[in-house]
């Protein structure tokens, strides 16, 4: 496992700041078991900021026809919607919620081509809100398969995350699991796909990125 390089600003300021708060707690006048409380907590919020970056070494099977999660987090809506920005017709949808507490990054969940992106500013609704697939911060990328087709992702922010980093370009070669982004604290990826895909997960599962299957193609 290592540290995002998104986190290593937040982390080095973190740590700056413990040790500063600490030597100052330190020459508190007070009783020992007073200064522990005081930098036990702060001690325990670096260790989580730490946790929040990290990024398990884990490989995709990269199986031709099938569909891998681009996100950790819960799997929160299964359904068939109008997906009004890109395709214009009828799509499965399937969202993820990602809580401060899961992995952040986020990887492409099939593999080929990047055909479109586009970075949508908008406002901050809690992350399950229906809305927040149209109305949040997003960024949509979809990836065109050596077949044709196409598979949409899109990365939400939600109501604490405020800043959606994605570092897909049109053209990039995107083999399934390889990374396309990262969203701070908080936030949702939806994926969608042809109406004929075979649906293989189920909502309120579990989703490990770059390993649970979301359907098949």
């Amino acid at each position: 496992m290592k540290l995002h390089k998104e986190g290593r600003t937040v982390i080095i300021i973190a740590f700056l700041a413990l040790l500063a708060l600490a030597f100052i707690s330190w020459y508190i006048p007070v009783q020992f078991i007073f200064k522990v409380t005081i930098i036990s907590p702060l001690f325990i919020l670096f260790l989580l900021i730490i946790w929040f970056f990290r990024v398990p070494g884990r490989k995709c099977d990269q199986i031709e026809n099938l569909v891998y999660a681009p996100a950790d987090g819960k799997i929160v809506v299964i359904e068939k919607t109008e997906e009004k920005e890109y395709f214009k017709d009828e799509r499965i949808q399937i969202s993820i919620f990602m809580s401060p507490l899961n992995v952040h990054q986020n990887v492409y969940p099939v593999g080929g081509t990047v055909s479109y992106i586009k970075y949508h500013k908008g406002n901050y609704l809690v992350a399950w809100h229906p809305k927040s697939s149209t109305e949040n911060e997003r960024c949509t990328i979809v990836i065109r398969k050596d077949d044709g087709t196409e598979i949409l992702v899109k990365q939400i922010a939600g109501a604490v995350a405020r800043r959606i980093c994605t570092y897909s370009k049109v053209n990039d070669i995107a083999p399934a699991g390889r990374e396309l982004g990262f969203i701070k604290f908080g936030s949702r990826v939806d994926v969608f796909l042809p109406v004929n895909a075979k649906i293989t997960c189920k909502v309120g599962q579990k989703s490990v990125g770059r390993l649970t299957v979301l359907a098949e193609l």
